[in-house]
């Protein structure tokens, strides 16, 4: 759990503007979106090979564009 202690001298926005970004680090928002649903083991599989798949394509672009 992220957790921010209010400094001397802090205001209220930036406080949570700290927790914020302690939040967003700790990728605490994208994995409570990811365990929503559950998801079968077989579909993690094809979601990775399917992710895989995207990622060497678009590297392959990036090598042809810079020949």
């Amino acid at each position: 759990m992220a957790t921010v202690n209010l400094r001397p001298g802090e205001s209220q926005e930036e406080l949570l503007r700290r927790f914020r970004k302690e939040v967003a680090a700790a990728r605490i928002l994208s994995t409570c979106r990811e365990k929503r649903w559950f998801v079968s083991k077989g579909e993690l599989r094809r979601k990775e090979r399917k992710r895989a798949l995207r990622k060497m394509r678009k590297k392959q672009r990036r090598l042809e564009g810079r020949r």
